[in-house]
């Protein structure tokens, strides 16, 4: 599916809420998970669920979503890759922005694969979108040690397209892009901000996870692994 044939999507019951600033999401899922054994992130499984499963249930009030990385996705969500691959998340931030067809969203969601708990988190920015004020760029968490969750946040899409101008991005490190954004906080329980790096933070993610939803219907309860399960 190129660009040009890229519908718009209606919000969905069980997504983030039908009404709110619009927005478009850029999803990144091409992580090597070198500290989970070199399994697919985006494919391991917490209380149920994959991480992109999880990403993707998050993004249901979006106008348009991408993902960047070697994935599988159903229709209508995009994907790209940023070229050459393995470019880094500020690389696959460029690919994603690329990738997604005009008009633009006001606003624009960049969500890492290996958040599992991006839909609380991402109605919470949804929910002050509307009211920040006009000098900020970015809005996100801040995890409880104390650092920006850049890659769990919403951009003003101007000033994102600006911040990447015309730049190779590939080997970049995010800070080095938002380093001259503006940017504000939005409160998100400390339970649901952090990402998932190492099968003990799978452990830690299951056991927080674990009751708070079902596993998609027709799909095994499994942890993840090489093969989907814990090591």
């Amino acid at each position: 599916m190129t660009p040009a044939d890229f519908p718009a999507r209606d919000a969905q019951p069980d997504g983030p809420g039908r009404s709110g600033p619009e927005h478009d999401v850029i999803v990144l899922a091409g992580g090597r998970g070198e500290r989970l054994g070199g399994v697919d992130k985006s494919a391991v499984r917490v209380a149920g669920r994959s991480l992109l499963d999880r990403v993707l249930a998050a993004t249901t009030a979006a106008r348009r979503v991408v993902v960047v990385g070697p994935v599988e996705v159903t229709d209508p969500v995009l994907v790209t890759r940023e070229d050459p691959p393995g470019g880094g998340p500020a690389a696959g931030i460029a690919a994603g922005f690329a990738a997604l067809p005009g008009p633009r969203a006001p606003w624009t969601l960049v969500l890492a694969v290996d958040q599992p708990g991006a839909a609380p988190a991402v109605r919470a920015l949804l929910g002050v979108l509307d009211t920040v004020d006009p000098e900020v760029d970015v809005v996100s968490p801040v995890h409880p040690e104390g650092y920006r969750q850049w890659l769990l946040a919403a951009y003003r899409t101007d000033r994102l397209a600006a911040a990447l101008g015309g730049a190779d991005w590939h080997g970049t490190s995010v800070r080095r892009l938002v380093r001259d954004l503006a940017f504000a906080e939005v409160q998100v329980a400390a339970e649901h901000v952090g990402d998932l790096d190492t099968w003990e933070d799978a452990a830690v993610w299951e056991r927080r996870l674990a009751g708070e939803d079902e596993a998609l219907p027709g799909e095994p309860d499994r942890l993840p692994g090489g093969d989907g399960s814990m090591p």
